[in-house]
């Protein structure tokens, strides 16, 4: 598989984590930045939360890295949190603002 498809696939499979507060995903959230992906299947998610400080940050690791590890071809993920740029709602996509009762 290519890395463009990886790619999406990757995105696909993280659609699939949830935040457990919002219980909205983290793609949709607009949690995830970036998705590398190298030659050797190794894949870096840059990512952030919705607070800092999140005391389940630690779950949320674990499950993007879980999912990450469903695409084939993937060896290895490393699920790198940052807080700049700061996440506020304008990064959420349409769909959460809905589920979320967020207007713009």
């Amino acid at each position: 598989m290519d890395k463009e498809k990886m790619k999406a696939e990757i995105m696909k499979q993280l659609e699939e984590v949830n935040d457990p507060e919002l219980n909205i995903d983290i793609v949709n959230l607009g949690l995830v930045y970036g998705v590398d992906l190298d030659d050797e299947g190794n894949v870096q998610i840059t990512m952030t939360l919705t607070a800092m400080g999140c005391p389940l940050a630690g779950m949320i690791n674990g499950l993007v890295t879980d999912a990450v590890k469903k695409v084939d071809g993937v060896k290895d993920v490393q699920v790198n949190i940052v807080w700049n740029p700061p996440w506020d709602k304008s990064r959420m996509s349409r769909y959460a603002k809905i589920a979320l009762g967020i207007s713009d």
